[in-house]
């Protein structure tokens, strides 16, 4: 359903609750490091993607063995970039109040990502924001590139879609502050 820098995401059923799920599957690069896992497993809230489970699996290619991260995640079916998109091909805007309610969801997600966590996100972006078009539900998701920042620690400035990108990391800054994801939104 979706492919990216990081890897795929596929769309699966479980086989024990008959649950529709998406499945991350990334590779794990062992220079770098992933807080993905880690930083999915802290988080719990209405407008963040759920992590149901995880698990690592490996395929072979060419005599090289090659480890992945499978985050199977609660399923969502659209994004606020098709979402939005649907409109525009239509020559429409987007009602108000759909924009209302989903500015509020994703600054909610955003208070409790930056204030009861500490995480910064660091790749908002349409594509990373998922939305069910029936109840109008929103949840952030792609915490690949998240992190928890610790004030005096420098961090890649390298990071975000060019985009949405704030001014500090635009200039190279290395000390920057969640406010990098408030100016993505």
């Amino acid at each position: 359903i979706g492919t990216g820098s990081f890897g795929v995401v596929f769309e699966a059923k479980c086989m024990e609750t008959g649950e529709q799920v998406a499945i991350k599957k990334v590779l794990q690069d062992k220079r770098y490091k992933n807080r993905e896992l880690q930083i999915m497993r802290m988080l719990e809230h209405p407008n963040v993607v759920e992590l149901k489970h995880s698990f690592f699996s490996t395929t072979t290619t060419h005599t090289v063995e090659e480890l992945y991260l499978n985050l199977v995640l609660e399923y969502v079916p659209e994004t606020i970039y098709r979402a939005s998109r649907h409109f525009t091909k239509m020559n429409l805007h987007m009602p108000l109040i759909y924009v209302q309610l989903y500015t509020y969801q994703i600054c909610r997600a955003m208070n409790y990502l930056h204030g009861a966590v500490g995480v910064c996100h660091r790749d908002i972006k349409p594509q990373n924001i998922l939305v069910n078009t029936i109840t109008h539900e929103l949840k952030i998701c792609d915490f690949g590139s998240a992190k928890m920042l610790v004030p005096g620690e420098p961090n890649i400035s390298y990071i975000c879609s060019r985009y949405y990108r704030a001014p500090e990391l635009i200039f190279g800054s290395t000390e920057y502050t969640t406010a990098i994801d408030m100016w993505s939104v």
